[in-house]
């Protein structure tokens, strides 16, 4: 057997502050979205595409639907640049958010940022 791919799924209650937090502030790409029908809660993909312009590797979905996901829910994600992440949400002007960089003492730099539903997203980097 040989994952091919693994897709979190987090809670989310807001389209609109959804978009503005991961697509808007963090950089993700919208993937597709999905509606039963018009009045039905959103299921949404998005992608963090890669700076080289190669696939993504890591694809997040959030969901609307009740029993999906709990809210408050963690992921953390390796990358390669941590410093160039923290330099980017710096400059955007997404006043619910300021994140710093942390050095944990078990050797990894990390960025924690919280969505608007109480998801945690924490970007790291071996030191």
């Amino acid at each position: 057997m040989t994952i091919q791919q693994i897709n979190p799924i987090f809670r989310s209650f807001d389209e609109t502050k959804a978009k503005e937090f991961y697509v808007d502030y963090l950089g993700f790409k919208v993937t597709f979205e999905h509606r039963f029908d018009p009045d039905a809660p959103l299921y949404l993909g998005l992608q963090l595409p890669p700076d080289d312009g190669k696939e993504a590797l890591f694809e997040l979905h959030l969901s609307e639907h009740h029993g999906d996901a709990c809210p408050g829910s963690t992921i953390r994600i390796q990358i390669d640049n941590i410093d160039a992440l923290h330099e980017t949400l710096a400059s955007k002007k997404y006043k619910y958010a300021r994140p710093s960089i942390e050095q944990q003492p078990w050797g990894f730099r990390e960025v924690k940022v919280t969505d608007p539903f109480g998801n945690k997203i924490i970007f790291c980097q071996p030191s």
